[in-house]
């Protein structure tokens, strides 16, 4: 277990150094386009330093028009950090500042990870997506927030659990949807006062948290909501693939709603068919990286560092050693995705080259199959030979 440990360490610590050396370039450019995107070194760290008036010490959510468009944990840390630097002009300092807490955070979440389970741990942080998109943004306090959440839930610390998922989504709102899988066990087990407790916990702490921001500007704190509400077709996404290849896809807001609520009757039902020989804990990892999946899938818009939310999950929901096969070609999938979002953004800012709009569409039909084709290896392995008894969703059924 040492010796695993120790080459855990040293994987993090070459990809924590292959991450930076890949935004290293943009650092001595200071970020000047087509160069951002030419050598894939783009990162809201830098560009929203001045964009939102981080660099002036703005409060991130004082303006309707301009507040950080994350939620209210992550504003904070960009307005934090931004108090270190005192230069309006120190975008290099502040992205170097938000670089070494990432990093450390980095290795905090491979811990726990390890803690969780150490099976395939190091598989996280030197996938070439994960280390490509891990300075992007703040994502990472998210992941560890999640981790956590996930964490004292193995140990059968459900407040602990529920607290650090509240605070997860107030971070980032994609473990918002880790609640589907925990409902599901929790209501398969006919534990509804713990349900109910856990769901308590969990709403109460994030509010705890927005609360005092949405009561001082609500504009300015609803910001995050409704550009997400309003967002059109947006990179990354099958929709906005299909727009590029002049493909119908009608009312984005009900199409992905409908969309997600089926996706989220498909993963119940496979829960509910899942072999009775797994451990609830292996049963939760798998159902919370199905249902991110489906939501970043479905969703109006693919960032490259959705690949943090997923791969610690996919680590996590692993089972067998065959599914690495699996899981490297839906990385090399997401790999060729990150070279293609910037190469397009490129062709559109003066580069020289650049990727057609047909070639950056066929790359998120690939990252898409390549995500579904890991998926269906997980649920390959977990499904029993004969189907399980679907009445088992009614908690008062009674089985032959």
């Amino acid at each position: 277990m040492i010796k695993t440990a120790r080459v855990v360490v040293i994987v993090t610590l070459i990809a924590a150094l292959f991450s930076f050396l890949k935004f290293n370039h943009c650092r001595g450019t200071n970020w000047v386009s087509p160069d951002v995107y030419v050598h894939m070194c783009y990162s809201d760290i830098s560009a929203l330093y001045g964009a939102r008036e981080i660099n002036t010490d703005k409060w991130p959510y004082a303006s309707a028009e301009n507040a950080v468009e994350y939620p209210v944990l992550t504003g904070v840390v960009m307005w934090a950090t931004g108090l270190l630097v005192g230069d309006p002009s120190g975008y290099r300092t502040y992205f170097d500042i938000n670089a070494f807490l990432i990093i450390l955070l980095l290795f905090a979440s491979v811990f726990i990870l390890w803690r969780i389970k150490p099976d395939f741990v190091a598989l996280f942080p030197i996938a070439p997506a994960v280390f490509g998109s891990l300075l992007i943004n703040w994502d990472i306090y998210a992941v560890l927030f999640a981790l956590l959440s996930l964490y004292f839930y193995k140990d059968n610390k459900m407040d602990l659990s529920a607290l650090f998922l509240g605070i997860a989504i107030a971070t980032k709102f994609y473990p918002g949807v880790m609640l589907f899988g925990i409902a599901l066990i929790f209501w398969k087990n006919k534990s509804f006062k713990p349900l109910l407790r856990y769901l308590a916990v969990t709403i109460g702490s994030w509010l705890a948290i927005n609360l005092p921001f949405a009561t001082n500007n609500f504009d300015g704190w609803w910001r995050f909501f409704k550009l997400n509400i309003e967002r059109d077709n947006d990179l990354g996404s099958l929709w906005y693939a299909a727009a590029l290849l002049d493909l119908p896809s009608g009312n984005l807001n009900n199409l992905t709603i409908i969309a997600f609520v089926l996706a989220l009757g498909a993963i119940g039902v496979l829960y509910f068919s899942i072999t009775e020989h797994r451990t609830d804990f292996e049963n939760l990892v798998l159902i919370a990286f199905l249902t991110v999946a489906a939501f970043v899938t479905i969703s109006k818009v693919y960032s490259p560092q959705y690949i943090l939310w997923l791969t610690p999950l996919a680590v996590l929901a692993m089972t067998k050693p065959e599914e690495r096969k699996a899981f490297w070609i839906w990385q090399g999938t997401e790999a060729l995705y990150h070279f293609a979002i910037w190469q397009y953004l490129a062709s559109y800012t003066g580069a020289k080259f650049g990727i057609p709009e047909s070639f950056y569409a066929l790359t998120i039909f690939i990252r898409v199959a390549g995500l579904a084709y890991f998926s269906a290896i997980l649920i390959r392995t977990a499904r029993p030979r004969s189907q399980g008894n679907l009445l088992e969703f009614l908690p008062d059924s009674t089985h032959g």
